[in-house]
């Protein structure tokens, strides 16, 4: 794999990072292009991250973190 490639993919992480996002997956694929006759690889990064928000981020938006009486089907309770 391109040393190039390897660098952009540890910038995008380190950017995510500053932004306060904890990189949970990371997957780099580098292959020729199917649609370019030129012969340079192209990479494609698919990065997973989580940012957790405390209780008073949560409460603004109208959610208090409690189970109490939310009817969501959707919520393991």
């Amino acid at each position: 794999m391109d040393d190039d490639m390897l660098s952009d993919q540890r910038e995008l992480v380190d950017r995510i990072e500053a932004a306060g996002w904890d990189v949970t997956d990371l997957e780099l694929s580098a292959y020729d292009s199917p649609w370019s006759d030129e012969d340079d690889p192209e990479a494609t990064v698919t990065i997973t991250a989580r940012k957790p928000y405390d209780n008073e981020t949560a409460e603004t938006s109208g959610d208090t973190g409690e189970d109490g009486d939310d009817e969501n089907p959707f919520r393991l309770k």
